[in-house]
C-alpha cells in the first residue's frame, strides 16, 4: 500500500476518534467551571515546576526545610521585600512553606493515590470477579475498616507507627492510604459486577481466555471510569485531610513546607484577629484553591468519562 493510501486509511479511521475529541472539548468549554478548576491545577503544576526558581532552595539535599530567619524577635514579621507574605512565630519564611508546599501536595497526593488504588483496585477486582467465600472474607474487612472514623483512625495508626521509628510525614501517608482503600474497592467491585456479565465477557471466557486476559483487557478497561473520576475528587480531599493532621501536629514534621504545618505554627495568631492576618491567610488560600481545583477539575472528567453525562 502506497504512503498516500496509508495515510488515507489512517485519516479515515481516525475521524471517529477526532470527533468524539471536538465533542469532549466542546463539552469542557461550554462548563466554565470546569475551565476554572483545570486553570486552577495547571496554575500550580506550573508553580511545582518552576519551584527552584521562585523560591530557591537553602539546602538542595532537602528542599522542603523552610529557612528561619537568623533573629531574636519571636513575633511574626508583616509582608515585606525579604519575605513576600511576611513570617510565623520563629521567623519562618511563608512565602517559601506555600511555595514548596505545592510539590509537597503533589508528592503527598500521588503517592497516597497510588497506593490507595494499588490496594483498592486489586481487592475489588478478586472479590468481585471470583466472588463465593473469598468475596466475603473482602468484603467484611473493608466493612471494619469503614467503621472506624477516618480521622480517629489515621491519628492511631499514625501515633503507632511513629513509635516504631517511622516518620510522622510517612507515617501519615500510610496511615491515609489504610483508611482510604475500603472506599475503591467497595466502588471497583461494584463495577466489576456490572461488567462481568456483559455478552463480550461471556464470549471471551467461552472462547477459552484466562482469567487474568478477561479482567485486564475486558472488566478493568469497562469498569475504571467511576474510579478514575473519584480518584480526582479525592485528591483535594486527601491534601485538606493531611493538612488537618498536622495541624493537629500529627502530619508533617517542624519547618517542612507543609501548608498545614505553616497554619499550626501560626495558630496563636488566629486568637489576635487580624493583627496577624498574614500568618494564615496566605497558606489558607493555597490549601482552598488547590482543593477547589481538584474539585473542579474532577467534575470535567466526569462530563468526559461518564457516559451519563456525556450525552446530556
Amino acid at each position: 500500500m502506497s504512503t498516500e493510501g496509508r495515510f488515507a486509511r489512517f485519516k479515515e479511521d481516525m475521524k471517529p476518534r477526532m470527533k468524539d475529541i471536538r465533542f469532549t472539548l466542546r463539552k469542557i468549554r461550554n462548563t466554565p467551571l470546569s475551565l476554572v478548576g483545570i486553570g486552577l491545577i495547571l496554575f500550580y503544576v506550573v508553580i511545582a515546576i518552576i519551584a527552584p526558581l521562585l523560591a530557591p532552595p537553602v539546602d538542595p539535599n532537602n528542599p522542603f526545610l523552610i529557612p528561619q530567619a537568623e533573629t531574636v524577635y519571636n513575633e511574626p514579621f508583616p509582608p515585606n521585600a525579604n519575605h513576600l507574605f511576611g513570617t510565623t512565630y520563629g521567623q519562618i519564611d511563608i512565602y517559601y512553606g506555600c511555595i514548596w508546599g505545592v510539590r509537597a501536595a503533589f508528592r503527598l497526593g500521588i503517592i497516597v493515590i497510588a497506593g490507595t488504588l494499588a490496594i483498592g483496585l486489586s481487592l475489588g477486582l478478586v472479590a468481585g470477579y471470583y466472588g463465593g467465600l473469598l468475596d466475603e472474607i473482602i468484603m467484611r474487612f473493608t466493612d471494619i475498616i469503614l467503621a472506624f472514623p477516618g480521622l480517629i483512625l489515621t491519628m492511631a495508626l499514625i501515633i503507632a507507627l511513629s513509635r516504631q521509628g517511622i516518620a510522622r510525614l510517612d507515617s501519615a501517608i500510610i496511615g491515609i492510604v489504610i483508611v482510604g482503600w475500603p472506599g475503591y474497592t467497595r466502588l471497583i467491585r461494584g463495577e466489576v459486577l456490572r461488567v462481568k456479565t456483559e455478552d463480550y465477557v461471556e464470549a471471551a471466557r467461552a472462547s477459552g481466555a484466562s482469567d487474568l486476559r478477561i479482567i485486564g483487557k475486558h472488566i478493568l478497561p469497562n469498569g475504571i471510569y467511576p474510579v478514575v473520576i473519584v480518584a480526582s475528587l479525592d485528591f483535594g480531599t486527601i491534601v485538606l485531610f493531611a493538612a488537618a493532621l498536622s495541624f493537629l501536629g500529627l502530619g508533617a514534621e517542624a519547618r517542612y513546607a507543609d501548608w498545614g504545618r505553616l497554619i499550626e505554627t501560626s495558630r496563636n495568631a488566629v486568637t489576635e484577629g487580624l493583627r496577624y492576618w498574614w500568618t494564615f491567610t496566605f497558606p489558607g488560600l493555597f490549601i482552598t484553591t488547590f482543593c477547589l481545583g481538584w474539585n473542579l477539575m474532577g467534575d470535567a472528567i466526569r462530563d468526559i468519562l461518564d457516559p451519563l453525562y456525556r450525552r446530556k
